[in-house]
C-alpha cells in the first residue's frame, strides 16, 4: 500500500490495463520479492531490471558446489495454459557466470576460468546437466522451455487440475513483456470460444 500511495499513477495504469486485458507488475515489486527469498539455496543480491521485452536478471548462487555471480536477460516468449500443461518458452540472452572465489577448485570453477563453456547458448548446458529436473522438457542454443505441470507433486494435485479445467478455456496469456518500469502480462479472453468454457466448467465439476 505504500508503494501505491507514493505513486498513484498505477491505480489509473492499472485501470487502463483491465479495460485492455492487461495486468501489470511493477519491477520495483520483483526487487522487494527477490530480496525476501529466503533459503540456504535462495539465490542472494538479486537485481532485476527491464530490458525491453525483456529483462536482466543477476544474482550471486551457488552453481554445483561453486558460487558464482550470473546475469542474463530473460524474454519470456510463449505461455501455454490447460488441464495437462503449464509451459513457458524463454530465451536467454547475454548470459554471463563468474567465479566469485578464485580460490575455490571445482569443476565448474576450471570451466569458467579456462573459457570453455559457450554462455551463447545456455540451452545447449541445461541439455546436458546432471540430474535434469523432468520440467525441464527443451533445451537448445538460448531457448529453454518448462512445463511446470511434469513436476510430480503439481501433475498429481487433484485442485490445480479442476482450476486449471475451469480457468483456461476463459483466458490464455497473449504477451509478457517488459517497458522500463513494469512486467506486463496482455490476456486474451475466450481463446477457443464459448463452448470449450462450459466444456472446462463441465470437466472441473464433474
Amino acid at each position: 500500500m505504500s508503494y501505491v500511495r507514493r505513486h498513484p499513477e498505477e491505480v489509473l495504469r492499472a485501470l487502463r490495463n483491465a479495460i485492455g486485458l492487461r495486468f501489470g507488475v511493477p519491477i520495483v515489486a520483483l526487487r522487494f520479492l527477490a530480496a525476501n527469498l529466503d533459503g540456504k539455496r535462495a539465490p542472494k543480491d538479486v537485481e532485476i531490471s527491464a530490458v525491453p521485452p525483456g529483462i536482466r536478471v543477476g544474482a550471486t548462487l551457488d552453481l554445483m558446489g561453486t558460487t558464482v555471480r550470473a546475469s542474463a536477460v530473460v524474454v519470456i516468449e510463449a505461455l501455454k495454459l490447460d488441464a495437462e500443461t503449464l509451459r513457458i518458452e524463454i530465451r536467454l540472452r547475454d548470459v554471463a557466470l563468474k567465479a566469485l572465489d578464485e580460490r575455490q577448485e571445482t569443476p565448474i570453477a576450471a570451466l569458467l576460468k579456462s573459457g570453455a563453456l559457450d554462455l551463447s547458448k545456455p540451452g545447449n548446458l541445461a541439455a546436458y546437466m546432471p540430474k535434469r529436473p523432468a520440467l525441464l522438457v527443451e533445451a537448445r542454443d538460448d531457448r529453454i522451455v518448462l512445463d511446470f505441470m511434469k513436476h510430480p507433486k503439481l501433475a498429481n494435485d487433484a485442485r490445480l487440475k479442476r482450476a486449471l479445467y475451469a480457468l483456461a478455456p476463459m483466458v490464455t496469456v497473449a504477451a509478457i513483456e517488459s517497458d522500463p518500469d513494469h512486467l506486463d502480462v496482455a490476456l486474451r479472453a475466450l481463446p477457443d470460444g464459448l463452448s470449450e468454457v462450459v466444456a472446462g466448467l463441465r470437466r472441473a465439476f464433474s
